[in-house]
């Protein structure tokens, strides 16, 4: 039993375990956006069940939520929809599901911001020192920040790709055909038998990490803004 203790990787494990709070902060987000919009469309599906709740606990999928802190993407619970409330079926399917990956992005720019906005408030050496893992309790805040960053802007990318039943799909079907729709909306369930596969296989990581980092280099920008407006402000 020793020998097993002793042979564990403690700062992997760490790490995995500060991941776990950007991961609920990430898939809470994300489900709450899902059902807000659902709300403001018509269909208060969510809201009777008790979802438009920012309790992390209400969106919890246990699965998807360690492979959000293992993998960098993952999943919820489905926030309940009920396509047949909206005026527009289709539209507003495909509103309430790009809800949830713009919401993951809008997100992580708070973040990138959130970073800009300290560093420009803190000395240099305590930034250096935080980033480098120099500083306890800095250190701390720093990396759940950018963990928050990385993960929801990972989980808005695994969103939009056009498999059933993630959210890409619901916004690509509505550019088709009603019957087609139909069609597709039908087999959805079976989407995630061909998601699971190619997850376990890691077919899918070298694409979200490209789509990822892209992303990232780009929310990089807010961050300097915020650093400089928040330099302006400091004097």
């Amino acid at each position: 039993m020793r020998s097993f203790i002793d042979g564990l990787d403690w700062s992997r494990l760490t790490d995995i375990l500060i991941s776990v709070i950007p991961a609920l902060i990430c898939i809470t987000f994300h489900e709450v956006s899902h059902g807000f919009v659902a709300y403001r469309l018509g269909d208060d599906t969510a809201k009777a069940a008790g979802r438009l709740t920012l309790n992390p606990i209400k969106h919890i999928d246990v699965f998807g939520l360690i492979m959000m802190a293992v993998f960098g993407f993952g999943w919820a619970k489905p926030v309940p929809v009920d396509m047949r409330r909206f005026k527009n079926p289709k539209r507003g399917m495909a509103l309430t599901a790009f809800a949830g990956p713009a919401s993951n992005i809008l997100l992580a720019a708070v973040m990138f911001a959130t970073a800009g906005a300290i560093a420009a408030f803190m000395p240099e050496e305590v930034v250096i020192g935080a980033i480098g893992g120099d500083g306890a309790v800095w250190t701390v805040v720093w990396t759940l920040i950018d963990r928050t960053a990385v993960l929801s802007t990972a989980l808005a990318v695994f969103n939009i790709i056009p498999i059933p039943p993630l959210d890409g799909s619901k916004v690509l079907f509505s550019l088709f055909s009603d019957r087609a729709y139909e069609k597709l909306m039908r087999v959805e369930r079976y989407g995630f038998i061909i998601l699971i596969a190619l997850v376990y296989t890691g077919a899918l990581d070298s694409t979200i990490g490209v789509m990822r980092d892209f992303v990232l280099e780009k929310l990089v920008y807010v961050a300097e803004g915020a650093y400089w407006l928040a330099s302006k402000i400091a004097g």
